[in-house]
């Protein structure tokens, strides 16, 4: 089983155990090894999922102002918790491939391993809420056909992007490509870069 084919079975299993409740609240019963990459796929996918739905009740043009503004700090908190996860992810890649010597005209890839494994769990969503919609018995039929089409072109780009992922992972491990990590470095959660926390 390739890299991605075991990833896409995790995100699924992630996201259909997140929607035996359908509740943002629900408290995430991760199934792998803790420390195995499985572990960090789940919970990369898990956290993927709760912010889909948080994003969903966001924009409710009825919510509670206050009730916005706690689940904005939840958002923030959520995106951080990905970002440090994908980094995670590729400390995994950067470790598993340690011993391989890149040849000497190896290439760099414009983005990190863990930041194409994130949008293709985000990829994984979509399909998912999609397939909902292409489901829905109260829709009119233009929507349905509307959103097959949409389904179709989402599925066709998981098995390019799974594809990709793998080429470079095999590139990778044969010296053809290497991998370079920056952090993300985000400086509005940083009290000593943001002007509006350090000027307080």
């Amino acid at each position: 089983m390739s890299f991605t084919e075991n990833a896409n079975q995790i995100f699924n299993r992630a996201i259909n155990d997140y929607h035996l409740t359908d509740d943002v609240n629900t408290p995430i019963h991760n199934p792998y090894v803790k420390d195995s990459i499985e572990y960090s796929l789940y919970l990369k996918c898990w956290i993927d999922t709760v912010q889909w739905h948080y994003e969903d009740i966001i924009r409710d043009p009825h919510i509670d102002p206050l009730e916005a503004l706690a689940l904005k700090r939840k958002i923030d908190r959520s995106n951080q918790d990905r970002t440090d996860l994908v980094e995670e992810i590729d400390s995994y890649f950067r470790t598993e491939y340690s011993h391989v010597v890149p040849m000497p005209d190896a290439r760099l890839n414009t983005e990190s391993p863990a930041w194409a494994v994130d949008r293709l769990s985000i990829l994984a969503l979509k399909i998912y809420h999609m397939q909902e919609q292409v489901n829905r018995q109260d829709a009119e039929p233009a929507h349905i056909q509307k959103c097959q089409a949409k389904l179709n072109v989402l599925l066709e780009q998981q098995k390019d992007l799974s594809l990709a992922i793998d080429q470079l992972l095999e590139d990778i491990e044969a010296g053809r490509k290497y991998m370079k990590v920056y952090r993300q470095m985000k400086m509005y959660n940083d009290p000593e870069t943001n002007p509006i926390l350090y000027k307080k």
